[in-house]
């Protein structure tokens, strides 16, 4: 998708704002109650105002995080062809079991995923798939997933690009993003703040 894009700074993948902030991503939700009430089923993917930031934002719940989700390309044979080494998530804790997963690919010419959730207790790594846990603090959080490092650490290679975002019930997202390093609160544009105090994210990786 963005693999004969300029990449340089900030590139964004989702944005509660937009006009169609899911234009990219394809939603899935469980077969069994997708006819029932917006209202009343137990699983949903919707526009909501936040209150602690006066915002629209997009909500994911389910009582089975696995069946509720939105994935990015919207086409399962396309890949986002982004080498933007730090992906961010602005989102909600829910309070709620949640987990999100990046696909990459490696100098190896091997795809690699990386899951981070708040229900795992450790860091563990297969040939294709690294499962890590992840800390939110209460509210709003900023998740910085640094994909050059876990692949060096986790794989002994070098990151190349990112072919696939996943992210999974139980959360509020205002904003995901690729970047090429870590900026100040200060360096940010104005777009991509919440204009609240920003508490970030915590992984607990473990070399094995």
């Amino acid at each position: 998708m963005f693999k004969n894009t300029f990449q340089s700074g900030f590139l964004s993948i989702l944005y509660s704002l937009g006009s169609e902030p899911l234009q990219l991503w394809a939603t899935h939700l469980p077969t069994n109650d997708s006819n029932d009430n917006e209202d009343t089923k137990p699983s949903h993917i919707v526009h909501v105002t936040d209150d602690m930031i006066s915002s629209s934002v997009i909500e994911l719940l389910s009582p089975n995080l696995s069946d509720t989700y939105i994935t990015c390309p919207s086409h399962l044979n396309r890949t986002l062809g982004i080498k933007l080494p730090l992906i961010v998530l602005l989102v909600k804790n829910m309070n709620k079991y949640f987990s999100f997963e990046v696909e990459v690919v490696d100098d190896k010419g091997e795809k690699r995923r990386f899951r981070a959730s708040n229900y795992q207790t450790t860091t563990r790594v297969k040939p294709f798939i690294t499962t890590m846990p992840m800390r939110l603090d209460p509210g709003w959080n900023q998740i910085v997933f640094d994909l050059a490092d876990y692949v060096r650490r986790a794989y002994g290679t070098h990151y190349v690009e990112t072919a696939r975002v996943t992210v999974h019930a139980n959360c509020r997202i205002r904003r995901i993003y690729f970047t090429d390093r870590l900026y100040g609160e200060e360096k940010l544009p104005a777009e991509f703040k919440l204009f609240l105090p920003m508490l970030s994210s915590t992984f607990e990786y473990e070399n094995q």
